[in-house]
């Protein structure tokens, strides 16, 4: 089965968005009203690491819109850098990163990338092979223009956009059906191992790996109904696409790296609806998450973690059917009681990213407003009467 990943599982192409220039996006300058409705980044959660793709589950994703003001990354860019900074500064510059499951401007994986490069890292991206054209297509044409705007009124730029499809490590594995498939038409060195062969003839090395991927063929079906074919499939382009990119591009990585990926609390906890393996996908990727640190950390000095994120509004993740549902729950019972976004997500990746989190790694990091804490929803009849403290939604 294709990396038909729901998530952008799908990655990126191994040449640039623009040909004609070896930096393909560059950053331009813009105004930035700190009162005005800025971007809005988004990524699918809840129900949903399985957003960034196009292909399943209807693959697209649906913004949520965000206050530039309200969370901002302390980004040591190029126009403040000689200005004095206050706090704790998160500072990426000259490090390259390498996100994996960036098809569109919603979702987890580009509001990581956003912060990463508002931190100043150097950004390279990993797009499935069939959303290729259109995401490519909207960048030139400066669709994801209020999008790649950063805190600093600069747009985020994109070095390079790389056709791949995590679910084959490399040309053996792909069958004869995904090689004729129209959709692959025009793109090649799209597996992991040639991906990864490609940023190195064409960078080197990279600093930071981010895998931002996930599909569930049968995700809307209940684990007693879900078939051999799907369970595998979601644990194939859910959790062993990491090992296999962390494998490829741990050569590529320097030394005191960090990669980092995203996962869900249906990994520990029950979620109806969230079938056809997905939860057994992210239970197996908080597993190889603690593994592939010690492994990484001996050999090679690079740090894994895994973000699991909460419920996001995306069109991804409409598909699965109850994403507003679970936004709902999350808001009545979490202790803090907002909507999560995006730009939260990629902010706490970049200090994961980042030497403030140099003796993180092996953990699974809780972005959600402190849901995964609860032992019970509040909002349940029997609670009536407690007087628990809360605001109305």
């Amino acid at each position: 089965m294709a990396a038909t990943a729901a998530s952008g599982l799908q990655l990126a192409s191994a040449r640039p968005c623009i040909a004609s220039s070896h930096r393909v996006f560059k950053a331009g300058a813009a105004s930035l009203d700190v009162n005005s409705k800025a971007v809005s980044w988004n990524k699918l959660a809840s129900a949903c690491h399985l957003s960034q793709s196009l292909e399943p589950f209807q693959r697209s994703f649906a913004s949520s819109s965000v206050n530039f003001n309200k969370v901002v990354t302390k980004a040591m860019s190029e126009s403040s850098e000689n200005k004095p900074v206050s706090g704790l500064p998160i500072d990426l510059k000259g490090k390259r990163a390498f996100i994996a499951g960036v098809a569109d401007d919603n979702g987890y994986g580009w509001a990581i990338a956003k912060s990463l490069a508002a931190a100043g890292a150097e950004i390279l991206v990993g797009t499935w092979v069939p959303a290729l054209n259109i995401f490519e297509t909207s960048l030139r044409r400066g669709k994801f223009d209020e999008s790649r705007l950063l805190p600093n009124g600069s747009l985020m730029e994109i070095t390079k956009v790389y056709p791949l499809d995590a679910v084959f490590d490399n040309p053996d594995d792909v069958p004869e059906d995904i090689k004729t498939n129209k959709r692959y038409a025009g793109s090649a060195n799209w597996t992991v191992k040639e991906v990864a062969e490609s940023v190195k003839q064409d960078f080197g090395s990279i600093d930071i790996l981010v895998h931002s991927l996930a599909n569930g063929p049968e995700v809307s079906k209940p684990l007693l109904e879900t078939s051999r074919n799907g369970y595998l499939a979601a644990l194939s382009a859910s959790s062993y696409s990491y090992v296999s990119l962390l494998k490829h591009f741990i050569p590529l990585m320097n030394p005191g790296g960090s990669s980092i990926s995203l996962t869900y609390i249906a990994s520990e906890r029950i979620i109806p609806g969230y079938g056809g393996g997905m939860s057994s996908a992210k239970a197996a990727l908080e597993s190889d998450t603690r593994v592939l640190a010690f492994e990484a950390g001996r050999k090679h000095k690079i740090r894994v973690n895994t973000i699991s994120a909460g419920p996001l509004r995306s069109r991804a993740a409409k598909a699965i059917g109850f994403i507003d549902t679970m936004i709902e729950y999350s808001i009545a019972n979490a202790p803090l009681q907002k909507e999560l976004s995006a730009d939260e997500v990629g902010n706490a990746a970049a200090f994961l990213a980042s030497p403030l989190a140099s003796a993180i790694t092996g953990a699974v990091i809780y972005v959600d407003n402190g849901l995964n804490a609860m032992g019970v929803g509040v909002d349940s009849p029997i609670f009536k009467d407690l007087n628990i403290p809360g605001e109305k939604h």
